[in-house]
This record gives structure tokens, sequence and C-alpha cells, in this order.
């Protein structure tokens, strides 16, 4: 499988979550405050919940609903209730500024 378009750095805000499905694969994608953009599984580990309606700050995302924050470069739990990393995704942007992901090709888990 080859990685899919899904937006353009334009079309992202700073800190703000923007979700995506991709091959039955929600994805959630960050462009951070040094303009890094990162996609990391949508779905918190501690419970069924979206992400992408989390809080964005620094390089985490805060599930609203219990406050578990993972790290957009890794995936990782910085807190409890959640202990199981979520899925981190590859993120190319091209020359144009074109955002593609490839939903089966995971960097860590």
């Amino acid at each position: 499988m080859s990685a899919e378009r899904v937006c353009t750095l334009d079309e992202l805000e700073v800190n703000k979550a923007f979700r995506v499905v991709l091959d039955g694969t929600a994805i959630v994608v960050v462009k951070d405050s040094a303009g890094d953009v990162h996609a990391i599984g949508d779905t918190c580990t501690h419970g069924d919940i979206s992400l992408a309606e989390g809080f964005v700050e620094d390089d985490a995302i805060e599930c609203w609903a219990h406050g578990s924050t993972f790290s957009l470069r890794t995936g990782k739990p910085q807190n409890l209730p959640a202990y199981e990393p979520v899925p981190v995704f590859v993120v190319n942007v091209d020359a144009d500024g074109v955002v593609s992901i490839d939903p089966h090709e995971i960097v860590s888990v």
C-alpha cells in the first residue's frame, strides 16, 4: 500500500488536531508549533475515545475524557490512566506542502 494524500500544510492549524480515516484506520494529524507534522492513532488506549477531540500542547495530545496525554513523536502515554501507546505513522510532506500518510506504515507502537 502507498501513502494517501490527507491535506496540505496550509490546511493544518498549529496545535489543532485533524482527524482522517485511511483504509479504516482513524488517525490524528497535528502540525506542532515548530511546523513538524505528526500522525498518531486516534483512539485513546485507556478508553474508546477520539484523541482528535482532545487538546494539543507542546509535543503531546491530551485525551479529553480522562486526561492521559500521548507523545506526538512516540505515541507513548505520559501519564495515567493510559499505559499503552498509540501507533505513530510515517508522515510525508512533499515540496508542494502536500501531506501524505500510509496507514500501514507504522513507526512505533
